[in-house]
């Protein structure tokens, strides 16, 4: 069936098996935020056309974003960093331990993360979102988490 949308207009919904090799830090970082009690959901599409490394939700419904960096370089090269604040309570980089942590922003959370394991070294203030964008996210989160679950990553169904 054609749709009226073009290629750009849909998300590309793949699962973590299916995707991009994940930099190492990003499976320490998920079972650091999956023992904080949260779920968590890998590459997730924004409504902005930004896609979160991590997105995850707590038991109370707070929405963090955690961006993987996978050396300075990457870190240098990204600029839309910024553009995730909107859609999150709080928001972190999770980098390797030898990553140089000072020159990353302070405003920041921190997490020093590698392939098994991930210790939280500085955590962001709150800043609460707003209802409507909370309930947003979270409908999104939970439709991704079926859809992956059930094994439906086809690119015609977008979030």
């Amino acid at each position: 069936m054609a749709s009226d949308r073009g290629p750009a207009a849909i998300p590309i919904l793949v699962s973590p098996s299916r995707a991009r090799p994940a930099p190492k830090p990003l499976r320490g970082a998920m079972r650091l935020i999956e023992t904080l009690g949260h779920g968590a959901l890998t590459e997730f599409p924004l409504k902005s056309g930004r896609r979160a490394d991590i997105l995850s939700i707590g038991m109370k419904g707070e929405i963090w974003i955690v961006e993987v960096k996978s050396g300075v370089p990457d870190f240098r090269s990204d600029h839309k960093w910024q553009d995730y604040l909107e859609w999150c309570d709080r928001f972190f980089f999770a980098v390797g331990p030898d990553f140089p942590q000072e020159i990353l922003p302070p405003e920041a959370g921190l997490c020093i993360s590698d392939e098994y394991e991930a210790v939280m070294v500085r955590e962001p203030e709150l800043c609460p979102l707003a209802a409507s964008r909370r309930k947003s996210v979270t409908l999104r989160f939970a439709l991704l988490a079926a859809r992956r679950l059930s094994g439906r990553d086809d690119p015609i169904f977008p979030v």
